[in-house]
């Protein structure tokens, strides 16, 4: 169980966020997802035991790999992925498989963790492939790595085979906001889970009181379904996204406060989002009754004569974009949401899908955040 609350990053801690809500004990705790079990000593291609075998993935952790010496290992696990588990909104929405990562001895999670350091750092990521049955890599967007390095079998002639593991020597020479993924058999691999987030702060970085990390993307669910033993076929050239997930998760599951990615807010603070597209389409993402300008794209500041304020940015597919912008909105709860609103729904239910919110503080204790906590499966 996860000591953060909302969207990964630096935003709200559990006291704080029990203390908004008006909650306190033990028993305010009481909607937790159960830990994951076990992981199996071994997991075959296609998994037709998934929900007795498999742990659950969790919400991505931020890694500090300036605390680690810049060393950690990337570890491939099979595990079972809850879009939205709830029946509301069109739910449930699962992955009965998913390849998740997990650092060191963290939990997996999709996206994969999001590894953060600050520029300079050297680092060593060890792919550990021991206990899948699939060929792996790792290619990490942004920084300048030598040729080995890249990620990619067929032009470096490093594949990490099963049973393997390798390490990556990459340095963290591009500040920014990164994506990384598996290189090989690509989008195949993708869609099964095998991204995240590098963030590679400059010298110097101050953060903004509220600093969070989204991952937007869509999934043909069938080639989960598909390696879960279901009668599904996956067909690369017939792709059909049917999901739609911020951070791993399908709205109302977005707003549990533990689990999905609340964008939880005082009045007056300074909010930064760092926003990637790990999927193969592009997202236009809006935000309700804010204006927010671009500070950062794909590893480049943009200097303050280019930072127009706006309410909508459309990603492409591997573009990374940080905005930032003021909470200075009358005390509420504002969607944040794809524009392309069929990617607003739970198959055919809408809203659902690429859908959550911005929260403040102060509007915790009213019944229409209780209700939203209702529809998110959250008993606090």
């Amino acid at each position: 169980m996860s000591s953060q609350i909302g969207a990964p990053g630096t935003g709200v801690s559990r006291r704080e966020f029990l203390a908004a809500t008006g909650a306190v004990g033990a028993g305010s705790l009481a909607g937790c997802v159960a830990a994951p079990t076990a992981m199996p000593s071994s997991t075959t291609n296609r998994q037709a035991t998934t929900e007795q075998t498999l742990p659950r993935t969790s919400k991505p952790e931020v890694v500090d790999l300036d605390e680690l010496g810049g060393e950690v290992t990337l570890r491939s696990v099979h595990a079972r992925h809850s879009l939205h588990p709830g029946d509301t909104m069109g739910g449930p929405v699962n992955l009965p498989v998913v390849w998740a990562f997990q650092a060191n001895d963290g939990t997996p999670s999709v996206p994969g963790p999001i590894l953060r350091c600050t520029e300079g750092q050297t680092l060593k990521i060890t792919l550990d492939n021991t206990e899948s049955q699939m060929p792996h890599t790792l290619h990490f967007h942004g920084v300048r790595k030598t040729w080995e390095n890249d990620g990619v079998p067929t032009t470096t002639g490093v594949l990490v085979e099963p049973g393997e593991k390798h390490t990556y020597t990459i340095p963290a020479n591009v500040a920014g906001t990164h994506l990384y993924h598996c290189h090989f058999n690509t989008p195949f691999h993708m869609e099964m889970g095998m991204y995240g987030i590098l963030r590679v702060d400059p010298e110097g970085y101050e953060e903004a009181d509220k600093e969070y990390f989204t991952t937007v993307r869509e999934w043909d669910t069938r080639l989960s379904r598909m390696y879960g033993g279901e009668d599904a076929a996956y067909d690369l050239t017939a792709r059909t996204a049917d999901a739609f997930t911020l951070n791993g998760r399908s709205a109302p599951y977005t707003l549990h406060p533990e689990e999905g990615s609340p964008i939880i807010v005082d009045p007056g603070d300074t909010v930064r989002i760092h926003w990637v597209n790990a999927g193969f389409m592009s997202h236009p993402m809006h935000i309700h009754n804010h204006r927010f300008k671009i500070v950062e794209k794909d590893g480049s500041a943009l200097p303050e004569e280019m930072q127009l304020l706006q309410d909508v940015v459309n990603i492409a597919p591997a573009e990374r974009y940080t905005i930032e912008f003021e909470a200075d909105a009358d005390p509420g709860i504002y969607l944040v949401h794809c524009h392309k609103v069929d990617h607003v729904r739970n198959g055919s239910s809408y809203p659902g899908g690429m859908l959550t919110g911005v929260v403040y503080t102060p509007a915790m204790k009213t019944d229409i955040f209780a209700q939203l906590m209702d529809y998110a499966g959250y008993r606090g």
